[in-house]
């Protein structure tokens, strides 16, 4: 897989962890009640930092994410690993665009031929905003919830449906502020594909539509 469609792969998972709220113990009641926060949130944005598995060897995980979730919108902006640091991929409902540093380009690709060719389950990267959406082409179940009241744990598992990865999505949200706290890919041999942190976790901090599509102007356009 190309560098550019690795990430798609990220921007997939930041778009798993668009997710300020949950509060059941049912997977329904707490999709419906994500759905419903992030509806009204006007922004979120968050840092992700870990590791992941990258040209078959682990690597180290650091960028930012940020996103208006009416527009569709999400713009990641990469600290390492190296060969990644200062690219930036900005997705919307109908494109996704991948600036890479070191060569001045800007490659646009449909967000339906992105998904097709990301490997990631055939990931609809239009819904990268929208988790409830997102998370209906997986199968999600409630893995465990840990911890006293007010102060709970929950551990969500989501599997593709259409049966084009076996991969595993944990996604870790916590009861305190109601906020993802941990992002996980697990292959089917039990592997650790991405064990990711989310940390300065913010909602409607004021971004704008122009901040977060803002690519640098002298940029050579390639299209896919």
């Amino acid at each position: 897989m190309s560098k550019p469609l690795r990430f798609t792969v990220l921007a997939a998972l930041s778009g798993v962890l668009l997710i300020p709220s949950a509060s059941a113990q049912s997977v329904q009641d707490i999709i419906s009640k994500v759905d419903a926060a992030q509806k009204a949130a006007k922004d979120i944005s968050f840092r992700l930092s870990g590791s992941a598995s990258l040209e078959s060897s682990p690597q180290k995980i650091d960028f930012t994410v940020k996103s208006i979730p009416a527009q569709g919108l999400a713009r990641l902006q990469f600290n390492a690993p190296d060969a990644l640091a200062d690219n930036i991929v900005v997705a919307d409902k109908n494109e996704i665009r991948q600036y890479l540093f070191l060569t001045n380009q800007v490659t646009i690709t449909s967000t339906k031929k992105a998904a097709d060719g990301a490997g990631f389950g055939g990931l609809d990267f239009t819904q990268l905003s929208n988790t409830a959406s997102l998370l209906s082409q997986y199968d999600v179940k409630l893995l465990s919830t840990t911890g006293a009241a007010g102060k709970r744990l929950f551990q969500l598992e989501a599997v593709p449906k259409n049966g084009n990865s076996t991969d595993k999505t944990r996604v870790y949200i916590t009861e305190a502020g109601w906020r993802p706290t941990r992002i996980q890919i697990v292959s089917s041999a039990g592997k650790s594909l991405a064990d990711l942190n989310v940390g300065n976790y913010k909602v409607n901090s004021g971004l704008s539509v122009a901040s977060l599509k803002k690519l640098p102007q002298d940029a050579e356009i390639i299209r896919q």
